[in-house]
């Protein structure tokens, strides 16, 4: 029988930070004479409550989970999160139904960005703040567990990742614990950073700092309907260009960069392997940009950059509406979706880290067919991978393409047209934010899907942002029985 007591301990701390979350937003509505600091007030209550009893009546002194109680608490807090996250947006005066308000919730929780809020313009400040807030946790906490418990869970090929500090014995936990506020500190000090840069390139103070938590946490939630487009400055498209890609590198090497080896972040395969494809696909769509509507070369290349760095890494930011760019701009960007940034960040989709491991593995099956008494092993980083890490991210990319085909499909069941159905399905399953076509486009929003699609869409967030396996081992009966 598995102890539920460290996950319940957990799942209450985790909501007590939720609860004092929700009073910023509480504090700017009632400085702003708005009402709805009084839902704030309630919801961070009603939240704090929760919290505390969990924690209290669980307490079991030093807390430590074995890998199938690490399975539960990661899918518990982000469920249980997302249902007491919603709270604010339904009792609003946006009064948005609980479903309306759960696909928005978990859109921020797990940095997806796709909304069904229309007229952001003239929303409540709360309500835009703790958009922003719910992404930046969701981005800080996606951080935490890509490098403390994933690679313990060897999800996907996760355990390549796996750091000394955050095994199991007792010396090293004072070290995990370091880590882990160094990590958070530097997530802060970036996230401040980017909020002056972008301040002192034209947005207010509360723009500012709503766009630097979406933009390091790679969640594209914004305070206007026409996104970061509505603002029409090429220095906050550079700013949030550059922060998307330092918010899509891994965590850790910005530690070691600090501790004197900032060379460690360049010699990464992975961060070398984002960068060169996000430059090359860069190119390529400015090219195309240039030459079949004839924009100008320099504008060409900085709505190319925004709008592909911002797809790629999940962000779901625009500047224009890419859909209207020809018929070769659509396929691109409904590829680069899948894509995703680098194990250790915000970012989300398959990773490139998988793609670099497979490319590894097919390149080695081919030598070998060639000779077939030849003794060759593929490398990652300069190390051999192990065989079960290229069987497990085989196997991740089977479930991924697997679960984007049904929730495809799902979508297409409920009524959805092929072009809305594939790419809401890949939008919400890479974590990414708009999808293609006008009604789900980056110049909509999903606000006209039926509920039924809207819960199917929160169901493949959560998938995706939990790396697929964390979420479906939970329902295989060994796992219970284990």
């Amino acid at each position: 029988m598995m102890d539920f007591r460290p996950i319940l301990m957990i799942l209450g701390i985790l909501l007590a930070t939720l609860a004092f979350g929700m009073c910023i937003p509480a504090l700017v509505d009632a400085v702003q004479g708005n009402p709805d600091w009084q839902v704030f007030a309630v919801s961070a209550g009603l939240t704090l409550f929760v919290g505390v009893s969990l924690t209290l009546t669980s307490s079991t002194g030093r807390v430590q989970l074995n890998v199938r109680q690490a399975f539960v608490m990661t899918t518990l807090s982000w469920l249980v999160l997302t249902l007491f996250a919603a709270l604010p947006f339904t009792f609003s005066e946006l009064k948005l139904s609980y479903t309306d308000a759960f696909f928005e919730a978990m859109s921020g929780i797990t940095t997806t960005g796709s909304t069904v809020i229309t007229g952001l313009d003239n929303a409540p400040p709360g309500i835009l703040l703790w958009r922003g807030i719910l992404q930046w946790l969701g981005g800080l906490g996606i951080v935490v567990m890509a490098i403390a418990v994933m690679p313990m869970m060897g999800v996907g090929g996760m355990q390549m990742f796996k750091v000394e500090a955050f095994d199991a014995g007792e010396k090293v936990l004072p070290r995990a614990a370091q880590i882990s506020l160094a990590l958070v500190l530097i997530y802060a000090a970036l996230t401040g950073i980017w909020g002056i840069l972008m301040w002192l390139a034209g947005m207010s103070p509360f723009e500012s700092t709503v766009h630097a938590m979406t933009t390091i946490a790679t969640g594209g939630f914004s305070t206007s309907d026409k996104s970061v487009g509505y603002f029409d400055s090429w220095q906050l498209d550079l700013i949030i260009t550059l922060g998307m890609v330092v918010g899509s590198l891994p965590f850790l090497l910005f530690l070691q960069a600090i501790r004197g080896k900032p060379m460690q972040l360049w010699q990464d395969e992975q961060v070398r392997g984002f960068i060169t494809i996000a430059a090359s696909i860069v190119l390529v769509v400015a090219a195309m940009l240039w030459f079949e509507t004839g924009m100008d070369p320099a504008q060409a290349l900085r709505y190319a950059a925004f709008n592909v760095v911002s797809v790629m890494t999940g962000t779901g930011y625009a500047t224009d509406d890419y859909g209207l760019w020809g018929s070769f701009a659509l396929p691109v960007f409904f590829f680069i979706m899948f894509i995703g940034g680098c194990a250790g960040s915000t970012t989300c989709g398959i990773k490139v880290f998988r793609f670099q491991v497979l490319y590894a593995a097919a390149r080695v099956q081919v030598r070998h067919l060639l000779q077939p008494h030849g003794v060759f092993i593929p490398y990652y980083n300069h190390r051999p991978i192990p065989d079960e890490v290229i069987i497990s991210v085989l196997s991740f990319f089977f479930v991924f393409g697997l679960s984007f085909a049904f929730l495809a499909l799902g979508l297409g069941m409920l009524g959805l047209d092929f072009l809305t159905a594939v790419s809401s399905a890949a939008t919400a399953i890479a974590n990414v934010g708009p999808a293609l076509g006008p009604i789900v486009g980056p110049s909509g929003t999903f606000q006209t899907l039926p509920d039924a699609a809207k819960w199917l869409m929160s169901a493949g967030m959560l998938l995706g942002r939990l790396e697929l396996f964390t979420v479906l081992v939970l329902f295989s009966r060994t796992f219970w029985r284990g």
